[in-house]
């Protein structure tokens, strides 16, 4: 097996147990470490996508035989989640590079701001 499909696990392990420890956030480290594995900015916001939602799947799972999931909120969260999605794919395709980057690097700041002083 060569380096680079070594470090691809390992990147996958690190992003699935930040997902699942924090109940989410997997997204925000997939991006950077995809980026080591090689991978364009926009391949690894798209990327990212696609490698968090098994792991979101399967964490879920897990939470949901614990009993620690909040149905009520699944449907106006899922069309809200959709809409997002939905307007961050089209903006993804045409925003420039470094404007991608620093909203997603400004995201991550208030993310870690929010929970140092507002949890």
């Amino acid at each position: 097996m060569g380096k680079k499909k070594i470090l691809q696990i390992v990147c996958g392990c690190a992003v699935g147990l930040a997902n699942s420890l924090f109940g989410g956030g997997g997204g925000m480290l997939a991006v950077p470490l995809l980026q080591k594995t090689g991978l364009s900015a926009r391949e690894a916001h798209a990327t990212a996508i696609l490698v968090i939602l098994p792991v979101s799947l399967f964490s879920f799972a897990l939470y949901a035989v614990r009993g620690i999931v909040d149905f009520s909120v699944l449907i106006p969260a899922a069309f809200g989640v959709t809409a997002g999605g939905a307007l961050g794919a089209f903006l993804l395709g045409r925003l420039p590079r470094n404007i991608v980057a620093l909203v997603f690097a400004l995201l991550q700041a208030f993310a870690g701001a929010w929970l140092l002083f507002f949890r």
